[in-house]
């Protein structure tokens, strides 16, 4: 048997025993017994199992400080829809919990038998989320991007997650074929003006969910560390009172969309404000507090996926 073969056959057993403990609720021992082997194999098995991520969990118990923290958010920001996650201590900045729950909007969103429209951002969290989607046969839905998918020195940019959820669901996707940010505000404007791209924005004015990002604008903020923006042109946005960021439009301390600098060349969907459609922020960490604070005031989102050391972070301000 060649060594593939061998491997496949050893990923089966995994599979198998992983399934035996996990879904079907049986000890290490009675496995052994029904698989005929040691208990010591079945143990190394089910460990094998999850190593190779052949099953997943998800966390579904209504954590109480959790689900006090999210009525709280939801009550003082009028949001449609609030979910706050568990922290990591040891991974503040992590987007795991945030994507898993973002994964699951999707996914509810996507199984519906009624034709849906879902944009997304840009961001980790909202690649991450992608990512964590189950494989779904919907082609009647359509997927459209937010934000453009050119970078800086035009190559394609590793955020973008339209063509990947596609991928998984089947559905019909319509990619942004534009640079983030344009020279000037009237070739910004000849560009939105191209058929195929405003057919492309119709859809995603549409768009029955967004999931975006939220970004700050400090000196790491992403959308510099990516190289959508130089820093000249960071330094220039939080001259003009940025704090954060949504699909790339800058907005102050209060929610407002800026007026002026890379803003006048961006060729992003803009934010509806205030937003209808189900609009939900996902994003987590001590730095993002300002910049989420400050959608969630100015009513650029609806909802929001955070976890609990942001969310009380942002209670307190």
């Amino acid at each position: 048997m060649a060594a593939s073969d061998n491997e496949k056959s050893r990923l089966d057993e995994a599979a198998r025993a992983g399934w035996l403990y996990f879904i079907a609720g049986h000890t290490q021992d009675e496995i052994a017994r029904m698989l005929q082997i040691s208990r010591a194999s079945a143990q190394r098995l089910v460990s094998l199992c999850l190593a190779e991520r052949l099953i997943t969990f998800r966390l579904e118990h209504p954590i109480a400080a959790c689900m006090e923290l999210a009525a709280r958010l939801k009550d003082l920001f009028h949001l449609v829809y609030c979910e706050v996650v568990p922290a990591d201590p040891a991974a503040p900045l992590a987007a795991a919990g945030i994507a898993e729950r973002a994964a699951n909007v999707l996914e509810s969103m996507l199984r519906t038998e009624k034709p849906t429209i879902v944009a997304l951002g840009t961001g980790r969290a909202v690649r991450a989320a992608v990512e964590r989607v189950s494989p779904i046969d919907c082609p009647t839905h359509q997927i459209v991007s937010l934000v453009g998918n050119i970078s800086a020195d035009g190559s394609a940019s590793s955020f973008d997650t339209v063509g990947r959820l596609a991928d998984r669901t089947k559905a019909r996707h319509y990619p942004m074929p534009l640079p983030f940010l344009m020279s000037t505000a009237g070739e910004r404007d000849q560009m939105l003006k191209i058929d195929p791209i405003a057919k492309v924005r119709a859809v995603a004015a549409r768009a029955d969910l967004r999931l975006v990002g939220i970004g700050q604008m400090d000196q790491l903020a992403q959308v510099h560390v990516d190289g959508f923006v130089s820093r000249e042109e960071l330094l220039e946005m939080m001259r003009l009172g940025a704090v954060g960021e949504l699909t790339g439009w800058a907005f102050d301390a209060d929610g407002r969309i800026i007026s002026g600098g890379t803003n006048d060349r961006l060729t992003s969907i803009p934010p509806q404000v205030p937003a209808e459609a189900l609009t939900i922020g996902a994003a987590v960490g001590p730095a993002k507090v300002s910049a989420i604070r400050a959608a969630l005031k100015g009513r650029l989102i609806n909802g929001l996926i955070t976890d609990e050391a942001t969310a009380s972070a942002i209670l307190k301000q």
